[in-house]
């Protein structure tokens, strides 16, 4: 079978994991061709090249502006831009491959127009991977508005989003949360709906020298060490996260480090800067191999989510964290159910992102070594039961039968 696979990941290489590499090795171990067309910014054009292509797996690059790490009106910008940039790579690298199916993820929700010219010269089937609900998400934490001008910008992605939706055949959703919450808003028919969550390969956690690993990154040997690795956007509620900072520097047995970039890594780094903390410390950037020795040296792994979000996001920096067998602490908006899945499976505890005291709190929970262990081996034995890539591999070769 031809898989057709359009990400806004830029994939470079065969050896990448996460959520969507595992996804396309797997497609490719179970003896599918999958060509999967991948962004590769214009800041990073001298890494460009047209195809690249190892056994079943045909990785496309497609050129396009700046999309990660600008502000809102140049992702929008570039994001009217990509269906035709994606749509030019594919005539040129691969234009005689007749697809079966096309996997598609969100965001964009600006693929519809390159979805839709090759269904309709394939009949190939269409399976939408809804990661991300745009542009509800922005309008929630007030990077969009639905009033003015803005209202006119708003109003055009919805009726793209709008058509994603129509011309998908089939919905995979994160959550049931997200399946109940898409059914709701948007209309569309909900037998076409389905969970089909974020999964990864599960592989072996690096074994590390834990206290060499952290005094050689400035980390303390003697306390519990909380670790959020992933993007300092906006929708990560930068205010509520420095208000956790300075409520932990009252904590004498909790340490939080913070790995990422983004956005708002910036007002970040200047309160680090203006401030000195001495319970927290705040990383732009690791070499993978080296995020990944700091990271099993951590104990608790942490989520953040902006609390005015009304959609129920699920982000996929959890799984990292239940790989590494670690127990999770959240805190986030009411509307997504990643709280009560932690709660739940026993790996975890879940606060509003509205209360730094309740959240310093919860983190006083995690003190008991043994009870941090036994949390983990729970995050670890839920991960191979619900989040396993076969597993999701599986949900949508079924519709193909």
């Amino acid at each position: 079978m031809n898989v057709l696979f359009l990400t806004l990941m830029e994939i470079n290489d065969f050896s990448q994991t996460g959520i969507y590499p595992d996804l396309i090795n797997e497609f490719a171990e179970n003896g599918n061709e999958i060509y999967v067309v991948s962004p590769c910014e214009e800041k990073n054009k001298s890494r460009y090249k047209l195809i690249r292509e190892k056994g079943r797996i045909h990785l496309v690059s497609a050129l396009i502006p700046d999309y990660y790490g600008v502000g809102l009106i140049k992702k929008g910008i570039s994001s009217l831009l990509i269906g035709k940039r994606f749509l030019e790579a594919i005539n040129k690298a691969i234009p005689t491959v007749k697809f079966d199916l096309i996997l598609y993820s969100t965001p964009p929700i600006t693929f519809s127009s390159v979805i839709e010219k090759i269904k309709k010269k394939d009949n190939a089937f269409t399976y939408l991977l809804l990661k991300d609900i745009w542009p509800q998400g922005p309008i929630d934490i007030g990077a969009l508005s639905e009033k003015g001008l803005k209202g006119l910008v708003t109003r055009y992605f919805k009726a793209k989003e709008s058509r994603l939706y129509e011309i998908s055949d089939f919905i995979g959703c994160m959550s049931q949360k997200n399946c109940d919450y898409l059914i709701r808003v948007s209309g569309i028919d909900g037998s076409k709906v389905e969970i089909c969550p974020n999964s990864i390969k599960v592989r072996e956690t690096p074994i590390t020298d834990k206290n060499k690993v952290r005094e050689n990154n400035g980390l303390p040997v003697d306390k519990t060490i909380f670790v959020y690795g992933g993007n300092l956007g906006a929708a990560q509620g930068i205010n509520f996260i420095i208000s956790c900072l300075v409520k932990n520097e009252e904590n004498t047995d909790a340490f939080i480090l913070i790995v990422g970039a983004g956005t708002e890594y910036n007002r970040l780094a200047k309160w680090f800067e203006e401030n000195n903390p001495k319970n927290s410390k705040l990383v732009s950037h690791l070499p993978k191999k080296e995020y990944l020795k700091v990271m099993a040296t951590c104990d608790v792994g942490l989520i953040f989510l902006d609390h005015r979000f009304t959609i129920p996001n699920f982000p996929s920096r959890l799984l990292s964290y239940m790989e590494g067998k670690m127990p999770v602490l959240a805190a986030t908006d009411p509307n997504t159910d990643v709280g009560t899945v932690i709660e739940e499976g026993k790996f975890g505890y879940w606060c509003e992102s509205d209360d730094p005291k309740v959240f310093v709190e919860l983190m006083n929970k995690f003190t008991d070594e043994k009870e941090r262990k036994d949390m983990g081996e729970n995050a670890y034995k839920f991960l191979l039961s619900h989040y396993d890539i076969s597993k999701a591999y599986q949900t949508i070769i079924e519709h193909m039968r």
